[in-house]
């Protein structure tokens, strides 16, 4: 007989799962967030109707709010689960054309230590693909894949539920098509590599790029096409044992965001997974415009997220239908070869 190796114990991979399904409750999602975090942890409790973690950088999880109270605590009062990005960036991928992978392997069991320790209770790491005429390549996407796995092995050996985030870029001029078959393409390395890693995917969470055309796409789609593409590259590639799909925005505008996420979860068919956000750009521009950065402007950025989170919320639930104003709502967020 066989002998296979427990890489958790059942202890740990009670907790991991544990948190995995509070963040993907019912109408409920992710904010990635960057200079509007002072503005969203002093906000009041209705944020957490429909916000269930929020992603912080290194340098804001330790900070303090003007209250003295650090903003991990402010999160975990309002019942929000803090979660930290812990990649170091993307950078060029050796012998490709153009591609990429990312960094941040190094010292990262230490770090997810202190994370945990501080009050985390997930993580977040980005590697990026890209369409062109001859890739993403094989090695860029078995690269890319196996830095997902290691993470995501390292996160959960330190108690923390790993994201794991495998961007295809929406830059380029490729159809609605093309955009699943790669799709398909990195998600099926992807979990294959998470397989070989011994990943416990009870435990994990993806948030993968919803399928869109390229941005110089001349072909014009509607929010039913994208949830076509999008729901049938997820019943192709991601196991039902994954708790929870918390898509990215991918450079949308925040009503299409909102308008796409309800349609995926509306389009008919077998979705064994919670099916909802964690955005950046797509919750946060019509906040950053009116916020500012000025204090008297706060309650109405306040406001502005409210709005958004709960129109995420509804999208979440498949009963978005459109109209939720907002100061940015209908702008792009597309930044071209988007890294950070």
């Amino acid at each position: 007989m066989p002998e296979f190796y427990q890489y958790l114990s059942a202890a740990q991979e009670q907790e991991l799962a544990s948190i995995a399904q509070q963040i993907v409750q019912p109408g409920k999602g992710i904010l990635a967030a960057d200079e509007s975090t002072g503005t969203i942890v002093c906000n009041d409790r209705k944020i957490s109707d429909h916000i269930s973690g929020v992603i912080l950088y290194h340098e804001t999880f330790f900070q303090k709010a003007d209250d003295g109270q650090s903003f991990v605590n402010k999160l975990k009062n309002l019942g929000i689960v803090p979660g930290i990005k812990v990649d170091k960036g993307v950078v060029p991928l050796a012998g490709t054309d153009d591609e990429c992978t990312t960094q941040g392997l190094d010292g990262l069991a230490e770090r997810c230590a202190e994370y945990k320790k501080e009050g985390a209770g997930f993580a977040k790491w980005r590697c990026v693909l890209k369409i062109k005429s001859h890739g993403p390549s094989h090695q860029a996407m078995i690269e890319n894949a196996n830095v997902l796995a290691r993470y995501a092995s390292i996160c959960q050996q330190n108690g923390l539920v790993p994201i794991v985030e495998p961007e295809v870029l929406p830059d380029g001029d490729h159809d609605l098509e093309t955009a699943r078959q790669v799709t398909e393409q990195v998600l099926s390395y992807t979990y294959k590599a998470l397989m070989e890693h011994h990943v416990y995917l009870e435990g994990t969470l993806l948030k993968p790029n919803m399928v869109t055309a390229g941005q110089s796409c001349t072909k014009s789609y509607t929010a039913k096409d994208v949830a076509k593409a999008t729901v049938t590259a997820l019943q192709r590639t991601v196991p039902a044992a994954v708790p929870g799909v918390t898509f990215l925005s991918g450079g949308q505008s925040e009503e299409d965001a909102s308008l796409n996420l309800s349609a995926i979860n509306q389009f008919p068919g077998k979705k064994p997974w919670a099916l909802t956000f964690s955005y950046g750009r797509a919750l946060q521009s019509s906040v950053l415009k009116a916020w500012a950065g000025k204090k008297e402007n706060i309650s109405s950025a306040q406001v502005e997220l409210l709005n958004r989170a709960e129109a995420n919320g509804k999208a979440a639930l498949g009963t978005y239908g459109g109209g939720v104003k907002s100061s940015a709502a209908s702008d792009s967020n597309f930044v071209a070869q988007h890294a950070y």
